[in-house]
Parts: C-alpha cells; structure tokens; sequence
C-alpha cells in the first residue's frame, strides 16, 4: 500500500508575517513600511526596549514561533504592550490572513486574528464603542474598517475646537522654550489638516503670499527616521489654498530675511523637526538627574490629566481635527479631500459619521 502522505505543517504567525511584509513593502511608503518591520514585529516576537540595558528583552508573549491556528489574540493580550499598540498589530496581522487565505495557503477557515471587544483605543470613555444590553457592540466611526494601511490614518479620533484651542494656547504660552518653538507647526497643522512629514518638509519657496497666489505647495516629506526627503504619501503635489486664519499665521512667523530654501518649521537648533521630537514635547519625556530617573508629562499629556482637554490624542490627531471641522463646518468635500490628500468617500465615511446630531435641511 502506498504511504500516507505526512500532512503539511501548519504555517507559523512568524512565516505569515514575513512573506506579508515582502507583501507589503513596495505598496506603502519607507515611514509607514518601518512601523510594519520594527515596531509590529516586535510586539509580535514579545521583544521589548530596556532603557537601563539599552537593549530588547523578551517576554513570554511571543506569538511569532506559534501556528496561526492557536488562540494567538489571548496570547497578546496578556503581553505588556498598550492597548492601541494590540490593536494595530492585530489589525495588520488581519489583514495577512486574509491575503495569506485568499492565495490558498492555509487551511484555516477562521481568521484567529479578529480584534475582540476588550481591546480599546482609550481608557477615556469617550474613545468607547457602546457596549448593548444584549452583548452586541455599536462600533464607532474610528473602528470602522477601510483600506488605508497607514496606521496614524486608521486612527480617526479628533479633538473639538475648544481643545485646538485650548492646545495651541498652551504650546505658545509654555514656560519652556522648545514648546513655544514648536507651538506655530502645531497651529499650522491644526488648520492645514497636512501630514506631519509634509510639515517637517515645508521651505518657504512652497509657501505663496499675496494677491495673485496664495496658496501652499505640499510636494515632499520628510523622514526623521531615515534622515532624508522623499516624496509625499500620496505621491501626488498638493496645493493647498491659503484662507484669512492661516494666511495672518504664515505672515506672522515669517522672517524678513527669511531665503527660499529656509525651512517653515525648525527646532531650536535650526534643523528639522521630526516625529521623536515632538512625541517628548507633545506626549512626555524622560531624562536622568542626579542617577535619578524622570519623566515628565508632554504638553497635551498634562492638559488631558487636569481636566483641560477630554482625553489625550497623538500628534497625528491634528490632521484629523482639521478634517473633521472643515467638513461639520460645510466646506465642499471635493475640495477638502484634494486640499489633504483624501478621498470624499473617507470623508463621508469616517468624518461625517462622527456627529450623531446632524439632522437633514429643512428645504
């Protein structure tokens, strides 16, 4: 009698990721593509940064060596990663189950990878998906899936604008000098909804004033973690039409002398910003005095623990700000979604879903 065939071993989480990033990595920008290798490969590996040893240590929540068929969701909510960070990474590890079952890979039928409930994008209540007397969950308008791979996309959450408000006081009006210096870039993006590297990028000759041009060119982006300019996400040149909000911005922090090639936005060293930077000035930082350990809040994180905002968001939610006024406010969605490198049907989406007392015209 003929041998029966030894059954194929079932591919590890570890296996489906790496052929998902050799995927991924011609589809997505080097910036977004680094978060997928790094940041979501070590949360998959259980592999952690030690500040004091300056190194990753392993914890025993690796999933990488696990079949993709094991219960790996139970397995990473029990590691030591934030909330958002389990979400995120499920989310991408979704998507490579997906792909990885639609070439017929696997045999699996269940996506083992599906988000549970538990995992929430906030401990404030605002940022909560409302749980039903049945059990059943009404998703919120920033859980809802869509095909933006873009992990600070993805995430649509918005501050009103008494919180802009209130955040951009705050940055101009902090005791330290490099809140202050950073406090126009958070302006700008609040009322330019642009992308953070466009910002960083940003050099007075894409800058237009006057009665002929008034408008902002967007054609490049910078990477702090590489060090170097590319083009932008969308890899399109945007232009951006300056309104009276923005233009008395712009004419206020402009130089007299200030030369084409000069960059809008510096730190106080005169190079340029980037996503770290910001993180320690918008989020926290930590430093050492005396062999001792600190950690001080950021500016948004201190506004959000005394009450003055609802909750704390990214940097990123600037854009997302931005967007979401503009279109409650009634600006043309055509418009809106060129001017940030959108799309109308996101628009509707996931911005305008957002207000549950829009009513109809009265016509």
């Amino acid at each position: 009698a003929a041998p029966i065939p030894e059954p194929e071993p079932e591919m590890t989480v570890g296996e489906m990721w790496e052929d998902y990033l050799e995927w991924k990595r011609p589809l997505v920008q080097p910036t977004t593509f680094n978060h997928f290798r790094k940041k979501f490969t070590n949360i998959i590996k259980g592999l952690v940064w030690n500040k004091e040893k300056q190194t990753m240590i392993s914890f025993p929540c690796s999933i990488w060596d696990l079949p993709i068929s094991t219960s790996v969701v139970d397995v990473l909510l029990a590691s030591p990663f934030e909330d958002d960070s389990k979400r995120r990474t499920l989310v991408a590890l979704s998507e490579a189950f997906t792909r990885l079952q639609s070439l017929g890979k696997t045999k699996v039928t269940v996506n083992p990878f599906v988000m549970p409930v538990s995992i929430t994008k906030n401990k404030t209540d605002k940022y909560k998906s409302q749980v039903n007397a049945d059990g059943t969950v009404d998703l919120r308008w920033w859980d809802k899936s869509d095909t933006e791979t873009d992990p600070e996309e993805l995430d649509r959450r918005a501050f009103t604008k008494e919180e802009r408000d209130i955040i951009i006081k705050a940055f101009y009006e902090h005791k330290n000098a490099s809140p202050r210096q950073l406090a126009p870039l958070v302006e700008f993006r609040f009322l330019t909804g642009c992308r953070s590297g466009e910002a960083f990028a940003l050099e007075w000759k894409d800058v237009f004033l006057g009665r002929d041009k008034d408008y902002i060119r967007f054609s490049k982006s910078y990477n702090g973690e590489l060090k170097n300019t590319q083009v932008p996400k969308t890899g399109e040149v945007r232009l951006f039409k300056i309104y009276p909000k923005l233009n008395e911005l712009l004419l206020r922090i402009k130089p007299e002398n200030a030369k084409p090639t000069d960059l809008v936005f510096t730190k106080l060293n005169g190079k340029h910003w980037d996503s770290n930077a910001i993180a320690k000035l918008w989020l926290s930082y930590d430093c050492k005095r005396n062999e001792t350990k600190c950690s001080y809040p950021g500016v948004v994180t201190e506004l959000a623990d005394s009450g003055a905002i609802s909750g704390y968001l990214p940097f990123y939610a600037c854009r997302h700000t931005f967007i979401t006024l503009q279109a409650h406010a009634g600006t043309d969605l055509l418009l809106l979604a060129t001017a940030c490198g959108n799309s109308v049907e996101v628009i509707q989406r996931h911005y305008l879903g957002i207000d549950t007392t829009v009513k109809m015209t009265d016509i």
